[in-house]
């Protein structure tokens, strides 16, 4: 007898896998429950569904048991709450309500017709105008920049001329030094 828990359920070999999303969708949708292929992926990542996920060139992609479908189809079917068609009256209700609906005067609906809030129309008003400032703040911005940018250049260049200028000075200068240093050894 093996007492390795791991082995006491058997595991559903590889070739069970059958089923694409798409395919699992078709079969949804003939059971008269349609479903998104989000919501079966969803499905299989929640484990409602028995299924393997493999890698493929194009991302990641659930291979599906044709059971576990099945058997899901047959939990919502379960679970859904029967209700009566929207053509199929019930008896008892609409009885009160013809009874009722002679010995009472019609009233206006409770709702008014849709008329703009003037206070959204105002937020609204608002909410433009400060975009309008705000596009006419970044094109001030972006010109500032602009400037910014050829000032910088301008100085670059500047600096590169005075440096150009000065590197004959500041060579010379250095020269005299190296050659005191050189005498002083020499002698």
């Amino acid at each position: 007898m093996n007492d390795d828990p791991s082995r006491l359920v058997a595991t559903i070999p590889d070739s069970e896998y059958t089923l694409t999303i798409e395919e699992a969708s078709t079969r949804y949708e003939h059971a008269g429950h349609p479903r998104t292929f989000r919501s079966i992926q969803r499905y299989c990542a929640k484990g409602h569904l028995d299924c393997r996920r493999i890698e493929t060139t194009y991302g990641d992609k659930y291979l599906i048991t044709p059971a576990s479908v099945a058997k899901h189809i047959a939990y919502i079917e379960e679970v859904r709450p029967t209700t009566t068609g929207r053509d199929v009256p019930r008896p008892v209700a609409t009885d009160v309500a013809f009874e009722e609906s002679h010995e009472q005067a019609r009233h206006e609906p409770a709702t008014s017709p849709d008329l703009p809030r003037p206070v959204a129309t105002e937020f609204v008003a608002r909410l433009e105008s400060e975009n309008d400032f705000l596009r006419q703040q970044i094109g001030v911005k972006d010109e500032q920049i602009k400037d910014l940018t050829e000032r910088a250049r301008e100085t670059n260049h500047l600096i590169a001329g005075l440096q150009t200028m000065l590197t004959p000075l500041l060579g010379r200068a250095a020269e005299p030094q190296a050659d005191t240093a050189g005498a002083a050894e020499r002698g």
